[in-house]
């Protein structure tokens, strides 16, 4: 592992309790925030996003390098430094075989994505209060 890799959400040491609490249970610390961000970046790239759903929709649920690469007007270097950096976050994970890499979701990542952004069933937002600013 190179010091460039970033946290996996929710495999720390730190986090044997779970990953961290939905945004609207409590608010994140100031180390699960850093985390996630770290795992929002990797996503907030339109190729990174597009490479993830490749790889998540794939029938049979993994992919060869070499399907995706024909996707993009990118070099194969350039969509491998990407897969990189999705890998890194935990997002996918991957396997060489021969010659070729093959790619898949990792959906634990995802599924503690969607639990901290997921509002708990059948709890109502909370209520809005006017804000300081706003015109009368």
């Amino acid at each position: 592992m190179s010091n460039q890799e970033l946290a996996v959400l929710g495999q720390g040491d730190d986090d044997a309790g779970g990953c961290c609490p939905g945004l609207l249970t409590a608010p994140l610390d100031e180390d699960q925030a850093a985390d996630l961000a770290k795992v929002f970046k990797a996503l907030g790239d339109p190729v990174r996003l597009r490479l993830l759903s490749m790889i998540a929709s794939r029938s049979g649920g993994e992919v060869c390098v070499c399907d995706l690469t024909p996707a993009f007007e990118l070099s194969q270097p350039t969509i491998s430094h990407h897969l990189k950096l999705l890998r890194q976050a935990g997002l996918i994970d991957c396997e060489r075989r021969g010659t070729w890499v093959y790619y898949w979701l990792v959906p634990e990542t995802t599924d503690r994505l969607a639990g901290i952004l997921t509002r708990p069933a059948g709890e109502p937002l909370p209520e809005r209060t006017a804000s300081a600013g706003a015109a009368s």
